[in-house]
């Protein structure tokens, strides 16, 4: 069986470093008044994620730094070239992001700790065949979202089971209860919006709520007839006891790219 593993990082600079990760999930095993809608969307992500590594695009990252009444005490702006890399080494699947540098925000210079995110674009792993087991989904209904028809599907992560994501904090491993909604495209199975987080269950290792919101956007290309609903921003809010940042990326100008090795042996 291939494993898929995905990472998904967030620290804040000066105070402390976490890394959230994804981990693999037995098959997906949805409530069954949803089974055709979870498959439905289960094939359409698996598809997706093989897009989706075939393509670059540019992210944009607002941080903030909030203070009493969410008023922005700080924001620094940076621009990547931005890409996700899929490897199949051995049998097993890893998705990794890469980010190039194009405009990156300069250090302020009182040193104030700033959350650095990254990995939330692909929130849609939540619905991987992989991952979906461990997830209890439930169907909340019909809501039009700019002129779309979308189901509504809420998750909760099944306590017990292995936890989709982990809070690696001063080297330990800290299992979350992730919890979110989904707006999906019942006749296509793509994701158009999700949210998802914790809430007042890790202010024992200094993380009070994780917040993150994720929507997407139709991309066609020339060179198919299919439309992929891709990653247009996602917002993630962090608080701690003391702390409340606020990150936007946001994702543009989606181009395909392929990319060819060739080894040689040299001739002595």
């Amino acid at each position: 069986m291939r494993r898929l593993l995905h990472r998904v990082n967030f620290r804040w600079v000066a105070v402390a470093a976490a890394a959230i990760a994804f981990l693999t999930v037995p098959a997906a095993c949805a409530a069954e008044p949803l089974d055709d809608l979870i498959a439905l969307t289960s094939k359409q992500v698996s598809g997706f994620v093989e897009q989706f590594s075939d393509v670059k695009c540019i992210e944009q990252v607002r941080q903030e730094k909030l203070g009493k009444d969410d008023k922005v005490e700080l924001k620094e702006d940076s621009t990547y070239d931005y890409l996700v890399i899929l490897t199949n080494t051995g049998g097993e699947l890893s998705l990794d992001e890469s980010r190039l540098a194009v405009r990156q925000a300069k250090a302020d210079k009182k040193n104030t700790s700033m959350l650095v995110s990254n990995g939330f674009a692909t929130l849609f792993l939540v619905f991987h065949p992989y991952y979906a087991g461990s997830f209890q989904f439930t169907a909340l209904g019909d809501e039009e979202v700019d002129g779309h028809r979308l189901s509504k599907v809420a998750f909760q992560h099944v306590r017990g089971t292995r936890s989709v994501a982990a809070l690696a904090l001063r080297g330990k491993e800290y299992p979350l209860e992730l919890s979110g909604i989904a707006w999906i495209d019942p006749q296509s199975g793509a994701i158009a919006k999700i949210t998802a987080g914790v809430e007042n269950t890790m202010e024992d290792v200094g993380l009070k709520t994780l917040r993150s919101e994720v929507r997407y956007a139709p991309v066609p290309f020339r060179d198919t007839k299919d439309v992929y609903w891709f990653p247009a921003q996602a917002t993630v809010e962090v608080e701690t006891p003391r702390q409340h940042w606020r990150n936007t990326h946001s994702f543009t100008d989606y181009k395909k790219f392929s990319v060819s090795t060739e080894e040689q042996v040299a001739n002595k």
